[in-house]
């Protein structure tokens, strides 16, 4: 029993640490966690091969060490692909978008991982080798030997139940990842690939296998949509009231979702505040009512949250776009250095015009370009993974399509790749869009072929961010009002001349870089975006719409398809002091600007929101999301996906457990050193409460109840 044990045990050890050295260095944070599982989870194993019998013995044991060798084999290149740990909930809810739209990155990082993955083989082959030589035979265990290893499994075990109670006695970063606020990467960096699989196990089977969810997802299925038209036809429909039921099913996806009260907009129009009198961003509310809908602790919490919150005020650019369009996009992978004035002219004119950002930055969260969407479109902070998709059922009542509805503009939603990817078919009508794609993505042409925008190239990898202009434009145009929403594509990774059809398009302009491949590659990725943008702004002058229209792109998140080294070398600077590697361009621009607003505020994306409501004037409340609008009073917060955090005064590196005061113009820090202590307990405070209010609007459809509230006043 202990030589089963102890090859077991020393098996997982071994991959534990080649996985950590390739993925995370030789920064061990917590070894003596990582051992004590290790112990316990190897003899709960062995235990299981002591007690079946005969031939079971070797089926089990072997069952086990080729098991651990493939999980953290594809865990290894899953995190070489997407700098974050493969979760159960990516497997069964996004396996096979990753499959068929990810199978290139999945090859190239396979082979990149190559090398450590024939080392995870060395232990379980020459465990093989050397029993299969000796010809050694599992022994009987006796009771005793049983007895005995439980006790060990069970020493294990307490053990680390003990160390996270000191961990939540101490309130450290160790507890907060594995337990209040669950951290997969901190906890995989920290405690080891077994740990997380224990923990994540836990996390996914309550959140979706045990817990009862009173609002189940209304999705728009093609068995719904044609079960429905099945169920009211007796005899066989021409096309054209086919073609009408399937309009008004789409249509009816976002019924549920409730407007801005028009009564209260138009009254907010009329007596609007002069400009030198602020006025709060808030809704009247009876948070008795809120109180009253109240059925759990989450809610309770949330209703004590938003009557304490202060919310921001009116200020000096308070509707200067009033009755404007406005095109928002969400850019594939961008970043700054992307920009280079001969190659990239569009996007430098409009990142140097308008408003202009020096401290803005863009956070990589777990579902990369799905949660750095849902944070551009909502405003708040993604929850676990695939935030937007469980968005899809929710009362989206606070997104740009709701409020721009309210004064009657309709809204458009565009992506050059499938429309069924991450359920945007679903999502994107819920926030309120009339969403199409360029490829149906495995879904019936009968129910969502007038879903499809045409593109002259819809199936090269990544897709042309120009021809998608090219295809959407004229839909739109022409109206006398519009909010357009463009997910990009062309900058999407992996960053080559040999398998990204972008890169190789636009090579010649810049096969005179002194750069890599891979930065030269990335460079000519963005070139499609800067074609595209610029096509965009000459149809909108053609039209006469130009003057009258706002241009805002953010990133969904910074490159990173590349390493730390390649990403340094595009940049042509370090990259690794505080939140550096973060730092994007926020693109807000309207051609009547005469000169450029600087502004220095650390903001992010989840204050995009906020900031355009306030810019065109909306009536909304600035309590209902977790960013802030940058152009107000309120100091500036950027948070990050393991709690870092970047103000007005500080840099917070969790991670690295680095703290950068900032200084003002006379060279002293801002925050004077007797407030420092609690200035950051303060901002962890802050830091956690718009986690959890984003966490729980999203898991108990909040807005929801917030409307029920407005409705009573």
């Amino acid at each position: 029993m202990l030589i089963i044990w102890g090859m077991l045990l020393g098996q997982l050890l071994y991959l534990e640490l080649i996985f950590h050295i390739c993925s995370f260095g030789w920064n061990m944070s917590n070894p003596v966690f990582a051992i004590l599982f290790s112990i316990a989870w190897s003899g709960g194993q062995a235990l299981v091969v002591g007690l079946v019998k005969g031939r079971w013995k070797k089926v089990f044991f072997y069952g086990f060490i080729w098991m651990s060798v493939l999980w953290v084999g594809v865990q290894l290149v899953y995190f070489r692909i997407f700098r974050q740990p493969l979760l159960w909930e990516a497997v069964f809810k996004g396996g096979a978008d990753a499959l068929t739209n990810y199978w290139r990155e999945a090859l190239e990082g396979l082979l990149g991982a190559l090398p450590y993955l024939l080392l995870l083989l060395l232990p379980a082959v020459a465990i093989g080798m050397i029993l299969h030589k000796i010809k050694w035979h599992f022994p009987r265990v006796t009771r005793l030997e049983m007895l005995r290893t439980g006790l060990v499994t069970l020493l294990g075990l307490f053990s680390c139940l003990t160390i996270l109670e000191i961990g939540k006695f101490l309130d450290t970063d160790f507890y907060q990842d594995y337990h209040e606020f669950y951290n997969p990467l901190g906890v995989t960096e920290t405690t080891g690939v077994f740990p997380t699989l224990l923990r994540d196990t836990i996390h996914f089977s309550v959140n979706n296998l045990l817990q009862v969810d009173s609002n189940q997802e209304e999705v728009i299925s093609e068995d719904m949509i044609l079960e429905t038209q099945t169920d009211t036809q007796t005899d066989s429909k021409t096309e054209t009231e086919i073609e009408s039921e399937i309009d008004s099913q789409i249509d009816t996806d976002s019924d549920h979702i409730s407007q801005p009260h028009e009564d209260e907009q138009i009254q907010y129009e009329e007596n609007k505040p002069e400009q030198n009198v602020p006025v709060k961003h808030e809704y009247e509310l009876d948070y008795e009512v809120l109180r009253g809908l109240a059925d759990n602790k989450k809610k309770a919490w949330l209703a004590d949250y938003i009557q304490g919150l202060q919310p921001t005020y009116t200020n000096e650019y308070t509707g200067i776009f009033e009755g404007y369009n406005l095109i928002y996009l969400t850019a594939e992978g961008f970043c700054s250095y992307a920009i280079r004035e001969d190659v990239t002219p569009t996007l430098y004119k409009l990142t140097h015009s308008g408003f202009t950002f020096e401290n803005y930055y863009v956070p990589l969260w777990q579902t990369s370009t799905s949660d750095g969407e849902y944070i551009n479109c909502t405003g708040l902070i993604p929850d676990g993974q695939f935030s937007m998709r469980k968005s899809g059922s929710n009362n989206m009542a606070y997104s740009l399509p709701a409020f721009f509805s309210s004064q009657n503009v309709k809204s458009y939603a565009y992506h050059n790749n499938t429309l069924s990817y991450y359920d945007r078919n679903v999502t994107h009508p819920n926030l309120g869009y009339d969403f199409k794609g360029c490829k149906l993505g495995g879904l019936s042409a009968e129910v969502w072929g007038k879903q499809i925008f045409p593109m002259e190239h819809p199936n090269q990898w990544p897709a042309s961010d120009l021809e998608m202009i090219q295809g959407t434009v004229p839909e739109y145009i022409n109206e006398e009002r519009f909010h357009v929403y463009y997910m990009t594509v062309s900058g999407h990774m992996n960053y080559n001349f040999k398998g990204n059809a972008m890169a190789s398009k636009n090579r010649k302009a810049v096969e005179n870089m002194e750069l890599s491949e891979n930065g030269k590659a990335y460079i000519a990725c963005n070139i499609e975006l800067d074609k595209a943008l610029e096509c965009l702004l000459e149809q909108l002058q053609a039209a006469g719409q130009l003057e009258k229209t706002v241009i805002c792109l953010s990133a969904d998140h910074y490159p990173y398809g590349m390493t730390n080294e390649q990403y340094e070398e595009l940049a042509g600077k370090s990259l690794s002091e505080g939140m550096d590697l973060y730092r994007n361009s926020l693109i807000l621009w309207n051609a009547g600007m005469e000169d450029a607003v600087h502004v220095t505020k650390a903001c992010g994306p989840m204050d995009i929101i906020p900031t355009l409501l306030n810019l065109f004037g909306f009536s909304f409340d600035s309590r209902m999301y977790a960013g802030r609008d940058i152009l107000s009073e309120e100091e500036g917060l950027v948070i990050f996906n393991d709690r870092s955090f970047v103000t007005d005064s500080v840099i917070y590196n969790r991670k690295k457990k680095q703290t950068i005061w900032l200084k003002d113009d006379e060279g002293m820090d801002i925050v004077p050193d007797d407030e420092k202590e609690s200035y950051l307990s303060d901002i962890k405070q802050e830091v956690k409460d718009r986690y959890q209010f984003s966490a729980y609007v999203l898991q108990e459809n909040y807005y929801q109840d917030v409307e029920d509230a407005r409705k009573c006043k």
